[in-house]
């Protein structure tokens, strides 16, 4: 494995997150306040996707370090617990200020540890300060409930107050293709609640996620209470989710990585985003040019490496002709290329091995039937855009989650096939629907069993304004400004007895 071309160049102010060894940078992990190596030493390399090289080493974390940092979660979470919640959203807010001083370094990690293009890089840079932004909204919504007893015979003289409290240490888990957005969505939420963290970043891309812990940390969090670990999910992923002292596991991840989660985590508190097959529907009276613009931006954004990706559309035939053409055309506007070059909205996909799985989808499914119409070939990890049409649904890739830069068109006979398409997949994290007819849109969205259903536009979760999360094997739960708070507590019942005060409502005799 050759060295990159390329350096990562950060500010003084994350000094101590790396050092510097033979000209190399070596990020260390993040425990008990400490940065710090591994307890043996061994380092990864970290390879950028944009020339296949090591452009910096990261600590390997042993099981013994993960038991530190929950230890160190679990003993320091009474620090952020004990403050009252509009200290813990100050501590939010300060980091957002620190944040905004330090774009460069977060775009420049997130383009050269992922190969994002500058647009994608900015765009999840900002999305994380607008969520941040949105914190002292999201900590006002941990409510309670007062419950009168009159209302039942058995708990006539009595009240409740239903409170929320924080489940304790929280896993949060992340996937590579939003290194800063996702672990970050998840820390923010758990700190507001009064819960500690122990954040694992995917290995390919945990460097925006080691400068976002430095960030909160300048910003007065107390030390301890978050902790990052980096490693093999066989290593670092299984100890932290089996260890009794976690509460809850937060894991955004393929359907696969649910399932060891599921096996593994015993009974804990789960939230679960997995993999998705977004299907936009075009029906006969959509805005055809709307359409087609919208779908390709969703089939291609970040090189169709989201979860929320469109992946496949379902178009009527008697439209379909119209809409290729004008697919095409805003398919044909969008640059690919190495991200640092100017005006490249489509780069690389996280590795070679990536590449090579899309491509897979792509040759079978012309194999099947389907027509190429633009790229299908790849090198290393760039893989062209892809534009295919008339696939049948015989091939995989009209079932399984893409994840690469394909716009993949299925036709079908009317509203009906299309519904029947959709409903069988066995994802259901995203759809959209492209159509003028109000009660079409309506039949399509009851129908399709998914978490998010969008009406003429792409599905894009965003900074979490409005909630999203799976069903089927798109996962359980939900994340979103004020949703994420109630995932990540517990609720408690508290009951009084106003019978000695004389208080209690009486039934008559």
């Amino acid at each position: 494995m050759h060295k990159s071309a390329r350096k990562l160049h950060l500010s003084e102010f994350f000094e101590g997150v790396a050092v510097q060894y033979e000209g190399q940078s070596i990020f260390r992990l993040s425990i008990g306040g400490e940065w710090r190596s591994s307890g043996d030493g061994k380092l990864f390399p970290l390879v950028t996707p944009i020339d296949g090289g090591v452009f910096a080493s990261a600590a390997a974390a042993t099981k013994e370090d993960v038991s530190d940092a929950v230890e160190s979660a679990a003993a320091k979470q009474h620090l952020i617990r004990d403050l009252a919640g509009i200290e813990r959203a100050s501590i939010i807010q300060e980091a957002r200020h620190i944040l905004l001083d330090y774009e460069k370094d977060f775009v420049g990690a997130l383009m050269l540890e992922g190969g994002k293009t500058e647009a994608d890089a900015l765009g999840e840079y900002r999305g994380i300060a607008n969520r941040m932004e949105l914190a002292l909204d999201e900590a006002r919504r941990i409510y309670g409930e007062y419950i009168p007893g009159d209302w039942s015979k058995d708990t006539m003289a009595k009240i409740a107050l239903v409170i929320r409290e924080p489940v304790g240490v929280v896993a949060a888990i992340s996937p590579f293709n939003y290194p800063l957005f996702i672990p970050a969505s998840k820390v923010i939420p758990a700190l507001l609640a009064g819960n500690s963290v122990v954040v694992k970043p995917a290995s390919a891309t945990p460097i925006s996620c080691l400068l976002f812990a430095r960030v909160l940390e300048a910003a007065g969090l107390p030390k301890g209470v978050l902790n990052v670990v980096m490693g093999s999910g066989a290593v670092v992923g299984d100890s932290l989710i089996s260890d009794p002292r976690v509460a809850m596991v937060s894991l955004t991840g393929s359907t696969e990585a649910g399932r060891k989660v599921v096996e593994k985590a015993g009974l804990k508190k789960l939230h679960l985003e997995l993999g998705g097959k977004a299907y936009a529907l075009v029906l006969s009276d959509a805005d055809i040019d709307m359409a087609a613009s919208k779908t390709v931006e969703g089939s291609l954004k970040n090189a169709g490496q989201r979860c929320d990706a469109i992946s496949a559309v379902l178009v009527e035939e008697s439209i379909a002709d119209a809409y290729v053409e004008l697919a095409l055309r805003a398919f044909d506007r969008l640059k690919f290329g190495n991200p640092f070059d100017e005006g490249v909205n489509v780069g690389p996909l996280i590795s070679k091995e990536a590449s090579v799985r899309v491509n897979l989808l792509v040759s079978e499914a012309i194999h099947k039937g389907a027509k190429l119409l633009r790229g299908g070939d790849f090198k290393d990890a760039y893989h062209q855009p892809t534009f295919l049409d008339f696939v049948p649904l015989e091939a995989r890739i009209a079932w399984e989650e893409t994840f690469g830069p394909v716009v993949t068109v299925i036709r079908v006979k009317d509203e009906e096939e299309a519904l029947n398409i959709a409903s069988k997949s066995r994802y259901g994290l995203d759809a959209c629907i492209f159509t003028k007819d109000f009660y079409r849109m309506w039949r399509a969205a009851k129908r399709i069993q998914a978490g998010e259903i969008v009406i003429n536009d792409l599905p894009r979760h965003g900074t979490g304004f409005f909630p999203f999360g799976g069903a089927k094997d798109s996962g359980t739960g939900r994340e979103g400004i004020g949703y994420s708070i109630d995932e990540m507590t517990n609720l408690k019942t508290v009951v009084f007895n106003l019978e000695p005060g004389k208080m209690g409502k009486r039934a008559l005799a």
